[in-house]
C-alpha cells in the first residue's frame, strides 16, 4: 500500500511544480509559499479529523512534538528556497534539483535511522544522481538575466526536503501520520507568516491576480 501512497506523492509533487511556476510569475515567492501554506492547512486538519475526530495535541509526546516542530521548520526552509528558486530558474532544472533530495535522504537515512543501502539500492541512488547531472547541466546561452542564483536556493530547498524527511521519520513514529502533518502545517504557516511580515509583502498578499492566486 506504501507504494501507491508514494506514486500518488510523486504525481501530486509533480502537478504542484507546474501549478506552482504559473503562481508565482509575478508574486513574491514568499507570499506564494504564505497562501500555500493557508490552502494546505485546513486540508491537512480535515484529513486529521477524518482519521481520528477526537484527536488531541495535548497527547503528543514531547520527543515528538519536537521533531515534528523541527521538521516542519525544515519544510517551511524547503518550501520557501523552492519557490525562490522556481521564481529565478526554469522548472526543468529547478525541480530535478530540489527532487536530488531523495538522493540526500537515502545516504543520511543509513547514519541517522539505520536504514541499509544494498546494492540495488545503491546502483539506483547512483542513476538518479547521474540522471540529476544529465538534466540540469548547464548549457551556453540556456541562463537568461535575472534567473541567476536559482541554483543555491534549489539546492538548499533539496537539503531542507532531506532533512524534513529524516526528521519527520523520528517523529511521525509516536503519532498518527494525518495528525503529525498538521502540526509540521502549523508550524510552516507561522514561519511562512513571519517571512511575509520581516519582509514586508503582506499588502501583497491582497493584491495579487486572480489568476495567479487561482
Amino acid at each position: 500500500m506504501w507504494v501507491l501512497f508514494a506514486f500518488l506523492s510523486a504525481i501530486f509533487a509533480g502537478m504542484t511544480s507546474i501549478l506552482a511556476k504559473c503562481g508565482i510569475k509575478k508574486t513574491d515567492s514568499n507570499v506564494a509559499t504564505f497562501i500555500r501554506t493557508l490552502v494546505v492547512l485546513p486540508l491537512s486538519l480535515l484529513m486529521a479529523l477524518i482519521v481520528n475526530p477526537n484527536f488531541s495535541l495535548g497527547a503528543v509526546s514531547s520527543k515528538t512534538l519536537v521533531f515534528l516542530v523541527l521538521s516542519g521548520l525544515s519544510t517551511g526552509a524547503s518550501w520557501l528556497c523552492y519557490f525562490r528558486a522556481l521564481s529565478k530558474g526554469d522548472i526543468n532544472k529547478v525541480v530535478p534539483i530540489d527532487k536530488s533530495s531523495t538522493i540526500m535522504t537515502v545516504l543520511l537515512a543509513f547514519p541517522v535511522l539505520g536504514e541499509s543501502i544494498g546494492v540495488w539500492k545503491g546502483i539506483g541512488t547512483l542513476v538518479m544522481a547521474l540522471g540529476t547531472f544529465m538534466m540540469i547541466e548547464k548549457k551556453e546561452g540556456d541562463e537568461k538575466e535575472g534567473e541567476r542564483g536559482w541554483f543555491i536556493y534549489a539546492l538548499l530547498s533539496a537539503v531542507f526536503a532531506s532533512l524534513t524527511s529524516i526528521l519527520g521519520k523520528i517523529g511521525i513514529s509516536g503519532v498518527e501520520s494525518n495528525l503529525g502533518t498538521f502540526i509540521r502545517t502549523i508550524v510552516v504557516l507561522v514561519m511562512s507568516t513571519v517571512m511575509v511580515a520581516v519582509t514586508g509583502k503582506m499588502g501583497e498578499v491582497k493584491r495579487i491576480e486572480r489568476r495567479e492566486l487561482g
